[in-house]
């Protein structure tokens, strides 16, 4: 691993008895490394939509996760920030995770919700334009979130809509705030990724398994950490594919100093991976693959001690339900996480959080 359990602190929150089992970083020890939020890399989210991991740099991403943490750990109350604003929720595909977590979120500010859970039930099964469901969106809501499973569709929504548009998934895209989602996740459990280069010998070598060129939660997760070469010391994707890159990722890895390599091998590698990103669905076509079923882990694996796994879920027979109880389980924490990291994005984008966050923890 990177850092011993004395160097980085995984206990469980004393402020708050959040039930998640696994590994449990605190986001307090985040905080301790640089406490004072940085409101103005914030106030480039005012208004703005998130279609793409590619918005975010590293440090818009660190101030992010910082409000994240602050929000988890209660530090100021906040439950009535967004009492004046609507949250659309337009899934026009399937979704647990996503949908409930920032309906959550928003509640948890005070906001309301209306939701869209089946397309079925949309103008679009009477053939409706996704340029003109977004005008609509204008007069209903403050501020949309938006799955599909056209890649396409977010674009168009884009033609006519004058509020922020967050994208929950578009086929086989994108999914960026699944990667925040990710990213706060290890950035509490490694704070010093964010704060200060690693020594050498310490620096991560992340695994990811999947295809970033069609799967839209392996693209994000991949596209973010590109924005860490100084802590990162070696990605390995593990796909079936030659060459799983696509060409709009392949030109973000080219322009990075982190070195990149490909393999069909997991059980191989597992002796050298700090992190493990996993993820067996790919949308491919007009549906849902399982995607390379040898590259499953489960109690039997060979990780090393301090390994820890992300997995968005839902999962499948690729990860094993006894790595539950297990250290090595970051990926109920990232789940957990996701409604904090949510929350702080709705409030960035919504302009309100000088008003959330006490003088005293601006810098």
């Amino acid at each position: 691993m990177t850092l011993s359990a004395s160097q980085v602190e995984h206990e469980a929150d004393p402020e708050r008895k959040d039930g998640i089992i696994g590994n449990r970083p605190n986001p307090a020890s985040f905080l301790a490394k640089s406490p004072k939020l940085q409101a103005t890399v914030l106030d480039r989210l005012h208004h703005s939509s998130v279609l793409s991991a590619t918005l975010f740099d590293k440090e818009l991403l660190v101030e992010l996760a910082k409000l994240a943490a602050y929000l988890q750990l209660g530090r100021f109350p906040a439950g009535h920030a967004l009492e004046d604003k609507i949250l659309a929720a337009a899934f026009f595909e399937p979704s647990t995770r996503t949908r409930l977590s920032f309906e959550s979120a928003m509640l948890r500010v005070g906001g309301k919700t209306i939701s869209v859970a089946d397309a079925k039930t949309t103008g679009v099964a009477k053939g409706e334009s996704m340029r003109d469901i977004g005008q609509m969106f204008n007069s209903y809501a403050d501020v949309v979130v938006v799955r599909h499973t056209e890649q396409r569709a977010i674009q168009e929504l884009t033609e006519y809509l004058k509020i922020p548009l967050i994208n929950g998934g578009n086929g086989s895209d994108e999914h960026p705030t699944q990667a925040l989602a990710d990213w706060y996740a290890l950035l509490k459990w490694c704070p010093e990724i964010a704060f200060g280069q690693l020594p050498e010998k310490f620096r991560l070598n992340i695994g990811i398994i999947g295809t970033p060129g069609n799967m839209r939660t392996v693209k994000s997760f991949l596209t973010l950490a590109l924005l860490f070469p100084e802590n990162i010391n070696h990605i390995t994707i593990f796909s079936e594919m030659a060459d799983p890159l696509g060409d709009e990722i392949r030109e973000l890895t080219n322009a990075s100093p982190i070195g990149i390599d490909f393999s069909q091998n997991l059980k191989q590698s597992l002796e050298y991976l700090d992190v493990i990103y996993m993820n067996a669905i790919a949308f491919i076509g007009d549906g849902y693959r399982h995607y390379g079923g040898e590259f499953a882990l489960d109690g039997e694996s060979k990780l090393k001690p301090d390994t820890v796994i992300l997995h968005p879920l839902a999962r499948g027979d690729e990860l094993g339900v006894d790595l539950d109880e297990s250290p090595h389980n970051l990926y109920f924490n990232q789940a957990d996480g996701a409604v904090w990291i949510r929350q702080a994005l709705l409030l960035s984008i919504c302009g309100r959080v000088r008003d959330v966050v006490p003088s005293t923890f601006l810098a």
